[in-house]
């Protein structure tokens, strides 16, 4: 309890602070009890939506983290932070409006404080860019991940070696992902296939664009001694990623609810828990204790982009998002806790 309370104070705070936060809109919008309690329960399961949808990321974040800069490390955990809960939870959804209403920003916090049908309305027509833009830019994270040489730890082992083994093929991760852009793509009706395929291409030339800046910020901080392996470039991969991830949890979120300061607040509530799961477990030594939950983790990312194309034809329900993500995480831990058992016997 006492190492819990240490690691989740600030989520715990947060979450206390939000959910009031929530019951007080609920009274502002609403007007009666009836509706504070409707919202703070919207509110409550919005965090818990967004924290299932996000213990990958926390792995992945801390999987960087272990190798980064303890400078950047905490540059990344303090603005991080505020442009994930800020940026993503509550500029993102306006930048959208405004760009596919084609108003102001101003205007469109307008809209969304005084005309949420329209707003919801103008988010789900941008869901079909948004979904192939996080779909590509998440498959080519995950496989990145799988499709190399120098990894040494297989959870799956057949499946990792074959694409270790295939690793020296130039581009291949870029071909798997745009094969399936293409499958996906040519499955749309054929006056939606240009905005699927344009989002998607940009989804590519983003990850190539942060993978290189990442590595040539990276070699230069290097060159000039920089203590560990990661700065900026690094930082800002972390961003992108969590941009990434954050794009199914917020156009979901309108499923349950077309106001966007609840969205905010439910969303910002488990974006705190990621951050807090994030510091928990580079400090704790977690991703080297237990060996295949990096696997299982990007193996859910390789999931969730895979689903992120498929809400291109179809409506995925964010529990079912979760949950898959959840079973994965769940089972590669399982698998790490027998690995540790078997070793620890010999």
């Amino acid at each position: 309890m006492s190492t819990a309370l240490h690691y989740f104070k600030w989520a715990f705070l947060v979450t206390a602070v939000g959910l009031a936060g929530t019951f007080w809109l609920g009274l502002r919008y609403e007007g009666t009890l009836g509706g504070a309690l409707s919202f703070l329960l919207i509110g409550t399961v919005l965090a818990v939506l967004e924290i299932s949808l996000s213990f990958d990321n926390a792995i992945v974040n801390a999987n960087k983290l272990k190798t980064m800069d303890p400078v950047w490390q905490q540059r990344f955990l303090t603005w991080g932070i505020l442009i994930a809960v800020f940026g993503m939870r509550i500029i993102f959804p306006v930048a959208v409006v405004a760009v596919a209403a084609w108003v102001g920003p101003f205007e469109a916090v307008r809209i969304a404080a005084t005309d949420p049908e329209r707003y919801a309305h103008l988010m789900h027509e941008s869901h079909l860019s948004i979904a192939a833009f996080g779909g590509t830019f998440l498959m080519l994270v995950a496989l990145s991940f799988f499709i190399d040489a120098e990894k040494e730890v297989d959870w799956l082992h057949h499946v990792e070696r074959g694409m270790r083994n295939a690793a020296p093929i130039q581009g291949l991760a870029y071909g798997v992902a745009l094969l399936l852009v293409l499958i996906f793509g040519n499955l749309l009706p054929a006056e939606e296939r240009s905005g699927f395929f344009g989002a998607a291409i940009l989804g590519a030339v983003v990850f190539m664009g942060v993978e290189a800046l990442s590595h040539l910020l990276d070699s230069k901080e290097e060159v000039r001694g920089a203590a560990g392996a990661g700065g900026l470039g690094a930082f800002l991969y972390l961003e992108v990623l969590d941009a990434s991830f954050s794009f199914d949890g917020v156009i979901g979120a309108f499923a349950l609810t077309q106001n966007l300061f609840l969205i905010a607040i439910g969303l910002g509530i488990g974006a705190m828990y990621v951050r807090s799961m994030t510091i928990m477990l580079v400090e704790k030594g977690t991703l080297s204790e237990f060996r295949f939950l990096e696997h299982g983790a990007f193996y859910s990312i390789l999931a969730l982009s895979v689903i992120m194309f498929s809400q291109s034809l179809v409506s995925v329900p964010e529990v079912v998002t979760g949950l898959i993500g959840a079973a994965i995480i769940g089972l590669s831990l399982t698998a790490s806790i027998r690995e540790r058992a078997a070793h620890a016997d010999g």
